[in-house]
């Protein structure tokens, strides 16, 4: 399974979604996840892939990781598992 199909996967079972209905424009907000959503969600992700996402979940918009949508949510892990690598 991609890294792509995985966060999709979390991100799903978050939102209490079948995973095709999580699209890579989809924002977290489109898919009902509130912020504690989010930091579930995180917390699933960085478990997963056993990363640590540069998230501030008091202050979302002092973080570097963008979670402005899907996309760039499953861009910000490719990258941090490829700096792990």
């Amino acid at each position: 399974m991609s890294i792509q199909d995985k966060v999709i996967s979390i991100i799903a079972e978050q939102a209490v979604l079948e995973p095709s209905d999580v699209t890579l424009d989809s924002t977290l907000e489109d898919l009902g996840i509130d912020s504690l959503g989010l930091v579930e969600s995180i917390f699933a992700i960085e478990e997963e892939f056993d990363i640590s996402i540069p998230f501030n979940a008091n202050e979302p918009s002092e973080s570097d990781f963008d979670i402005s949508n899907v996309a760039a949510i499953i861009a910000g892990i490719e990258k941090l598992v490829a700096e792990k690598g």
